[in-house]
């Protein structure tokens, strides 16, 4: 029986921060290990040249988020971990679901809207700046999926339309050149941590309230010393629902610990307590992954291996099925 085969894609725009450790790489690396499905991880640097014309940062945000994810245990012998520029015939069936894709699905998508909105607020051309990247976005994230007949795409709620619309383009492809594609289906888990971040708003590089993921225990201890905290003494009870003190340690945290610190929450802890303890708790468990994180870094001879080691198993499947497709549509061998 096959199994069934997930897909993820990581955007390399620079390196993780705490609130993607729990929502988003944790459970991933978790369902890897699980021999439940069959798992494929990509960096997503075509998809990086949309917003960033810095060679030397999409080449440096790629390293950075492929040390990380293997430094927090993505195992590559046991998915295919690959760069998606690394795949040649991904932007072959990006041209061929082009060809295939109506332009009124593609006005829909919510990047393209909001960027004409934007414009339009501005008493702009409503395509001003926007780039025929931006606006394909969506074939191209098709193709990512599509090339791998993935079954379940993990998404959060804002990406579900993307899905929709990959859905929407294989459906057609098929029913103009016969059965080529999976239908995928978008995967979101509800009950994935969010976490706030510095000011208790989303944690988000948007926002600028983030904690890095791999600081040195000098930089962690000082932005947990600056998570935003009310004028509560020590000896007065504290909400832990409303704290993002508490929210980030019951991420990292078990049960019994969560339990233990809501008590000490309502018996009066100081903040600054409550600060050194969920320091102790979250370096405690990333010092060994940043160890591992620093030496990959030192080292991306070791990781541009792995990657590579990645496109020749990801190519395996993309190699084969562009051969299907190039022969479905009408680019063949004169015989």
């Amino acid at each position: 029986m096959t199994r069934k085969r997930v897909l993820t894609g990581i955007t390399t725009s620079g390196t993780p921060h705490l609130g993607n450790y729990v929502g988003a790489i944790r459970p991933a690396v978790a369902a890897s290990r699980s021999g439940e499905c069959d798992s494929f991880f990509f960096l997503a640097d075509y998809h990086a040249l949309i917003k960033c014309q810095d060679p030397a940062l999409v080449k440096q945000s790629t390293l950075e988020i492929a040390a990380a994810w293997l430094a927090l245990g993505l195992d590559p012998e046991l998915v295919t971990f690959y760069r998606q520029s690394d795949i040649p015939e991904i932007p072959e069936l990006t041209w061929l679901l082009t060809c295939m894709t109506a332009k009124g699905l593609v006005n829909r998508a919510h990047a393209y809207k909001s960027a004409v909105q934007v414009n339009e607020d501005n008493n702009e051309d409503p395509d001003f700046g926007i780039t025929m990247g931006l606006y394909s976005y969506p074939i191209l994230m098709a193709a990512d999926i599509l090339m791998f007949n993935a079954h379940s795409i993990p998404v959060g709620r804002d990406q579900i339309q993307h899905i929709e619309m990959a859905r929407d383009i294989a459906q057609r492809f098929n029913h103009h050149y016969g059965e080529h594609f999976v239908l995928p289906s978008a995967q979101v888990d509800d009950g994935s941590a969010v976490l706030q971040g510095l000011d208790g708003r989303k944690m988000s590089k948007s926002y600028g309230n983030i904690i890095p993921l791999f600081s040195t225990e000098k930089q962690l201890k000082k932005h947990i010393n600056k998570i935003k905290t009310n004028l509560l003494a020590p000896g007065e009870p504290k909400d832990p629902d409303t704290s993002a003190v508490f929210q980030i340690w019951q991420a990292f945290a078990t049960e019994e610990q969560t339990a233990a610190m809501r008590q000490a929450f309502q018996d009066g802890i100081a903040w600054g307590e409550a600060k050194k303890q969920l320091f102790d708790l979250v370096n405690g468990q990333l010092a060994e992954p940043r160890e591992r994180y620093f030496q990959l870094m030192a080292q991306p001879g070791e990781v541009e291996k792995v990657l590579q080691r990645g496109a020749e198993k990801a190519r395996v499947h993309s190699t084969q099925l562009i051969g299907k497709l190039r022969r479905a549509v009408g680019l063949s061998a004169l015989d």
